[in-house]
């Protein structure tokens, strides 16, 4: 669920980047996993260029998702919102095969510790 204190920052043609988030006289910059992307407090248009920068762009990528038995498995983010994520097994690049039967993971919002973009 999406703190109340959180801003909404939208590209211009509407798409949520992430949010922003009062910090003193600053704001702290939170991606669409809900992951701090800003090292600290910044002034309100760096907050939005950074969140212009980020895109959304990176939710395509590889990612790897541990489990608590210390196991790894690669996947891609299918849904990314304040309500949650989720992800899908990506061994052999099965998450892009039409037809497959692909084994989905549901995650916490923010993106838990073991998820982790692929290295």
């Amino acid at each position: 669920m999406l703190p109340p204190d959180w801003i909404e920052h939208r590209r211009p043609d509407g798409e949520v980047l992430g949010w922003m988030v009062a910090d003193g006289d600053g704001f702290r910059v939170h991606d669409l996993l809900g992951r701090e992307r800003s090292a600290g407090p910044l002034e309100w248009l760096d907050a939005e260029e950074l969140l212009d920068d980020l895109g959304i762009g990176y939710l395509a990528d590889r990612w790897t998702l541990r489990f608590a038995d210390g196991s790894e498995r690669p996947v891609r983010i299918s849904e990314a919102s304040p309500r949650g994520i989720t992800v899908v097994a990506d061994e052999f690049g099965m998450a892009s095969a039409v037809g497959a039967e692909l084994e989905r993971f549901r995650l916490t919002f923010p993106a838990p510790a073991e998820l982790r973009p692929e290295r």
